[in-house]
């Protein structure tokens, strides 16, 4: 079986580049098994293109990893679509699409990881607030999501505050998130730590949004936790994968 990570894709080659770190991440967690990418757009090589090779190669069985933080729009149509598509021309492989990344207590804690990096002490917690800046999405479900994150983060971690923040389609803006956390009694200090896993487009605008904070982390990108949850999302699915079969249910 070969997990196989699907990345979105960016014309920003430091893109290509993380989702290949995390890759290699993976693969150094689990010797023996063989960790491959795709990219629904903008970079190669493409999904249809690797499961076609797959195919070719001989392999039956391929677990589909999406590198996305929420189940949005790419989880629920164009990954399915692209992975059903492959199974009607591929009837010999066999594909089980696992569940997105998030929500997890993992990528918390690679926030919190990307945080210390940026030199936020944890002494300072009760006195820091934070913005949990993603990339953003038209779907409520999503949207709703990085809500609840940020509550739970915050009653679980000490920091002053955690608010959400969105790069595009929701609101606040990230710097609109982080002049409210300036105004909040008790927050000293402003960090935004981004919740995106790849450097491109809406995480450079995370960025220039968060010009006012103190304290800006990088993205998650091959952080040991991603890389401890994607292998817990392909051990989920290798547990059910005949339910999950792309081929058996379309």
């Amino acid at each position: 079986m070969v997990l196989l990570l699907i990345a979105h894709g960016s014309r920003d080659p430091r893109h290509a580049a993380t989702v290949a770190a995390l890759r290699q991440a993976v693969a150094g967690r689990r010797p023996g098994l063989r960790v491959e990418v795709g990219f629904l757009d903008f970079c190669a090589p493409s999904v249809p293109r690797v499961l076609e090779r797959l195919a070719a190669e001989g392999v039956g069985e391929v677990v589909a990893v999406p590198l996305l933080l929420t189940r949005a729009f790419h989880a629920k149509a164009d990954i399915p679509a692209v992975l059903a598509g492959a199974a009607a021309r591929l009837p010999e492989l066999t594909v089980h699409q696992a569940p997105v990344l998030g929500p997890s207590a993992l990528l918390t804690d690679a926030l919190e990881r990307r945080l210390r990096q940026a030199g936020v002490r944890d002494a300072d917690r009760s006195s820091t607030g934070v913005v949990l800046a993603s990339a953003g999405s038209s779907d409520p479900e999503a949207i709703a999501v990085i809500a609840e994150n940020a509550r739970e983060w915050r009653h679980a971690s000490g920091w002053c505050a955690v608010r959400p923040a969105f790069a595009s389609a929701s609101l606040p803006r990230t710097e609109d998130a982080v002049r409210a956390l300036r105004a909040t009694a008790g927050v000293r200090r402003v960090a935004v730590a981004p919740y995106v896993l790849a450097p491109g487009r809406l995480p450079d605008r995370i960025a220039a949004g968060a010009w006012g904070a103190d304290f800006v982390a990088d993205v998650l990108g091959p952080a040991p936790e991603v890389a401890a949850l994607v292998l817990r999302r392909h051990e989920e699915t290798t547990r059910v994968a005949p339910g999950l079969a792309v081929a058996a249910t379309g």
